[in-house]
């Protein structure tokens, strides 16, 4: 017979966004009833999130200290004609480790595993198995809506966690290695030393296409790793993907074909760089908000995550022209000059662009001076932009 579930808050979704506003209210509201309703075995699939110690406020880390895997007090970027390192913190979250403090946080009944959801609304989800969960309150943290109604570009990635037979040579972080062939567009190898025989590598792109040739960056991975001498003992864990670069695009259609009146949160509610895709910023900022809320019902929260979402997406325009800057006014194989030059500036303006929190100031500075593209196409691109 299929059962009826009541709860306060029910959350759809259980990736980064979908945790950390449970974890959030867990904390923060431990007399609010939550079910956290997730399609697949895990809390937080199989993914790696990293994030710089800045893209966090102070008055948050309390969500996503207990998260944190690994913790490097700098990090090393190269380029063909400038390498450096900067003093930064940076961090890695791994989704075993999330899942594992979810599960620690919630009572066994808040987690709603392997359940495929029909439909949601503002105060209800329908289940494939014909259960339903009745909740003051719904938010939609399932990914995506309609990306059709954006103008993007795309990061899509490769990644592999190798265990090596002797210690490899990587102190700390490699947040950007372009000194590797371009291809596909702005092309990059990503490196986390976990350990010294333990190493996380991604072959990343800033392509114009969404769907990643695996086979093709699984060889281009061997052959960086077989470059610097490293012998693999064992693939332990890989991770595949493409998520959107925003050049432009209607706010209001996207967050209606995610759900009209449904609360939204991460992805789903646009709410990420648009230029990075970096999710974890706003979902931290987020979780926070909806843990200190005084209405959960649905159209509270529809009302609040809305205006959260909209001004956050109001106020980036300067990334979303930065993205056109990248995608139209610079050929493929030529984009990695325009993160070369950006590189070259003060690390606390790039430690303000990544946390999404860029002053009018940085702004300048970041378009001041000759373009590293054709100026003819970065002045289309930003008309274009702003139309």
């Amino acid at each position: 017979m299929p059962s009826i579930h009541q709860c306060d808050v029910a959350i759809v979704g259980g990736g980064l966004a979908g945790a950390l506003i449970a974890l959030g209210l867990a904390r923060k509201r431990p007399d609010c009833t939550i079910r956290l309703i997730e399609g697949g075995p895990r809390i937080g699939g199989n993914h790696l999130w990293s994030f710089f110690g800045s893209d966090v406020a102070a008055a948050e880390r309390w969500l996503v200290a207990p998260l944190v895997s690994y913790g490097w007090s700098q990090y090393d970027v190269a380029f063909p004609a400038h390498s450096r390192t900067l003093r930064a913190p940076y961090y890695s979250i791994e989704s075993e480790r999330l899942d594992q403090v979810v599960r620690d946080a919630l009572p066994p009944e808040a987690l709603m595993m392997k359940r495929k959801v029909l439909a949601a609304s503002s105060k209800a989800v329908v289940l494939a198995d014909g259960d339903r969960v009745e909740a003051g309150g719904v938010i939609d943290c399932r990914g995506p809506a309609e990306l059709g109604v954006l103008d993007l570009g795309w990061q899509k990635f490769y990644g592999r966690e190798l265990r090596l037979h002797e210690p490899h040579d990587v102190a700390r972080p490699m947040v950007m290695d372009a000194t590797v062939e371009q291809i596909d567009g702005y092309r990059f190898m990503y490196a986390l030393p976990f350990a010294a025989t333990r190493l996380f590598l991604e072959d990343t792109y800033y392509s114009d296409e969404h769907v990643p040739d695996i086979e093709a960056m699984k060889g281009r991975i061997d052959d960086y790793v077989a470059a610097r001498g490293w012998q693999v003992e064992r693939i332990q864990r890989e991770e595949a993907g493409s998520i959107a670069v925003v050049i432009g695009g209607d706010f209001d259609a996207y967050w209606q074909s995610g759900g009209n009146k449904v609360a939204k949160a991460g992805v789903r509610a646009g709410l990420f760089h648009p230029l990075t895709s970096y999710s974890l910023p706003d979902a931290v900022r987020t979780a926070a908000l909806v843990a200190k809320a005084g209405d959960l019902s649905g159209a509270g929260l529809h009302d609040l995550l809305y205006r959260h979402a909209k001004r956050t997406w109001k106020a980036r325009g300067f990334y979303r022209m930065l993205a056109a800057m990248l995608f139209r006014a610079a050929e493929p194989d030529q984009r990695y000059r325009v993160l070369e030059r950006f590189y070259r500036l003060d690390p606390r303006l790039i430690a303000r662009f990544y946390a999404g929190q860029s002053t009018n100031f940085d702004r300048l500075r970041v378009l001041s001076g000759k373009p590293p593209v054709p100026i003819g196409r970065a002045v289309a691109a930003i008309k274009r932009n702003t139309k």
